[in-house]
């Protein structure tokens, strides 16, 4: 049986600027380099940068992880021609330590500096977008899921972080729901949405994407509707995927840790589509690359932190307006890239 899922295609984005990137001038001279591919989805970056390696006769190694079980289904079979080369886990990419001893390869014993390149691209995928069971999209009608790893799977986080987005509209207090939608929607009117909300299901429970849509269109000023680019309901369910996913608490720790996992002169590269994701990535590679981090009133510095990375982008990457007009989606992407140093 052929599901929506099987007919789901996803579009890689910045494709070329993030192979350039990993497919650095010292990867190339490196016999089997690591890359960790910490949001595998369909593997089209992956798949092409192992493609990439090989046509120079190198088998780079691939540690992919992603905690949608569909998206890495459909991975593994995109990756059946690099399947020794591979090794392919069901986890989110904030927990990439745990996973590091279960590769098989004597550098992981050391724990450190495993990863040549390391790949984030933070944006939901069409796999996801496309399917209306999955509950991500106001622009088909399915369930309020909009759970990254569906719900089966086991996590670890307490709730809010394994509840449905079902159960977070129906059960959330006004305040929470201000200040989600408010913080991860960046929305104007979240107070008179998060209203609408609370009264709708006084009525009756809220159980799918085209009744929360409805509700929030209709809590919009009929001016901002009309002149609004978007769906009014756009920002609040990316706040609310974004919350229940603990998107930002994923990626905090996922930056506080990579880094040491980095081999020297590796790659790191970051796609964003969020603005606070954005700023978080900003502001951790700056860290790197900064020699100093004592308040500038300080006579001298006592904090003894070191550079440790330069800077390879200090403006964002942008998708070119060609690569907009193939895929929409794309358009607010950013790509940030940075190179850990070897030791002075």
């Amino acid at each position: 049986m052929t599901t929506n899922a099987d007919n789901a295609t996803h579009v890689s984005v910045l494709l070329e600027e993030v192979l350039s990137a990993l497919m650095s001038e010292e990867n190339k001279k490196i016999k089997s380099p690591w890359f960790l591919d910490g949001t595998l989805g369909l593997a089209g970056h992956s798949k092409t940068l192992l493609e990439r390696f090989q046509a120079l006769g190198i088998d780079a190694n691939l540690c992919g992880l992603d905690r949608d079980p569909q998206a890495l289904s459909r991975a593994t079979t995109n990756l059946e021609a690099f399947s020794k080369q591979c090794h392919l886990f069901p986890s989110d990419y904030a927990s990439f330590e745990d996973i590091i001893p279960q590769i098989n390869t004597d550098k992981s014993n050391s724990f450190k500096g495993l990863f040549n390149g390391v790949l984030l691209d933070l944006g939901v995928s069409s796999l996801q977008l496309d399917v209306a069971e999955r509950g991500f999209s106001y622009h088909q009608d399915g369930p309020l899921n909009m759970r990254m790893d569906m719900g089966s799977l086991l996590q670890k986080e307490a709730p809010p972080h394994t509840e449905s987005a079902k159960t977070f509209v129906n059960r959330t207090d006004f305040d929470t729901l201000k200040k989600v939608i408010e913080e991860f929607g960046e929305d104007p009117q979240a107070g008179r949405i998060a209203r609408a909300i609370i009264d709708a299901r006084q009525t009756k429970s809220i159980e799918n994407t085209k009744q929360l849509a409805d509700i929030i269109y209709l809590a919009y000023p009929p001016k901002w509707r009309a002149t609004a680019r978007n769906h009014p309901a756009t920002r609040t369910f990316q706040a609310i995927r974004m919350y229940i996913n603990d998107e930002l608490g994923q990626l905090s720790k996922f930056l506080d840790n990579i880094l040491a996992h980095t081999a020297d002169n590796g790659i790191i590269a970051i796609i964003s589509f969020h603005s606070l994701e954005d700023r978080m990535v900003k502001q951790k590679f700056k860290e790197w690359a900064t020699a100093c981090l004592c308040p500038p009133q300080l006579p001298r510095c006592v904090c003894h932190h070191k550079k440790e990375a330069q800077i390879l982008t200090k403006k964002p990457t942008l998708p070119s307006k060609d690569e907009c007009l193939i895929n929409p989606r794309s358009s607010s992407a950013k790509l940030r890239i940075v190179q850990k140093l070897a030791p002075q």
